[in-house]
């Protein structure tokens, strides 16, 4: 089986993040205030791979961030310091799946950001 994930953050007073699963319509959200757009879609990438980290099937995670899918796709330079301590979480557990893609897909397109209401 193959499962779609779409992840989606917003910054700002009232911030979160969270997840969208195509297949099986789960959805996850949490709270987090006052942190940053990209703070945001980095912890809502995490909590996925948090999530489905022991699944051995294809895993495609969406994000309509370019800037954060480029950076952990290694396409772009990280120079936040506090992105890059994300990052490197990210990649850490990225590491440990065999079926995994991260992709760029335009907001229109991002379940997540339709169910967080963004």
């Amino acid at each position: 089986m193959v499962f779609n994930i779409y992840v989606d953050g917003s910054g700002g007073p009232n911030s979160g993040f969270g997840f969208f699963v195509k297949e099986t319509g789960e959805s996850f959200y949490k709270g987090e205030p006052n942190i940053t757009n990209n703070q945001a879609e980095y912890l809502a990438i995490i909590a996925a791979l948090k999530k489905f980290f022991d699944y051995k099937d294809e895993i495609n995670i969406y994000s309509d961030s370019k800037n954060t899918v480029s950076q952990l796709n290694h396409e772009y330079a990280i120079n936040s310091p506090n992105l890059r301590t994300l990052a490197m979480e990210a990649w850490n557990l990225v590491g440990k799946y065999s079926n995994l893609s991260i992709k760029w897909i335009p907001r229109k397109e991002n379940l997540a950001g339709k169910m967080l209401g963004s």
